[in-house]
């Protein structure tokens, strides 16, 4: 059974720092593309960023280049999120999905079949 479980969020201060993780099991990373999404309280689901083994570099959405970064950890099936110099924008729910790519696609084309429970971040002082 596929399936991917958050974890990492929390509270903290605008201009900290959260790692997020998102375990697979049921499916191996090397077959699946992998993305983070958030959502802000009255706001519309945004992707942040995704990945696949078959592509050269991850994607990032324009608010969150130069401040997230992604990452694979292939033992350990797990795929982070690091954030860095946080901003408030940035509170809301996270939520890491999955679905197995398809060559010729990048990460962002996807419709995501897998979906966490999501993890709550939040930005304040």
């Amino acid at each position: 059974q596929v399936q991917v479980v958050e974890s990492g969020g929390g509270l903290v201060q605008p201009g900290g720092s959260l790692r997020l993780s998102c375990a697979a099991t049921g499916f191996s990373l090397d077959y699946y593309a992998i993305a983070w999404y958030r959502q802000a309280p009255g706001r519309e689901r945004e992707r942040v960023s995704c990945t696949s083994s078959i592509e050269n570099s991850p994607y990032y959405a324009d608010s969150v280049k130069g401040r997230f970064a992604i990452s694979r950890d292939m033992a350990q099936r797990t795929v982070y999120l690091q954030m860095d110099n946080l901003k408030p924008e940035d509170t809301g729910v996270y939520y890491c999905a999955a679905t197995p790519w398809i060559r010729g696609y990048l990460c962002h084309d996807y419709d995501y079949t897998y979906w966490g429970q999501g993890t709550q971040v939040d930005v304040a002082a």
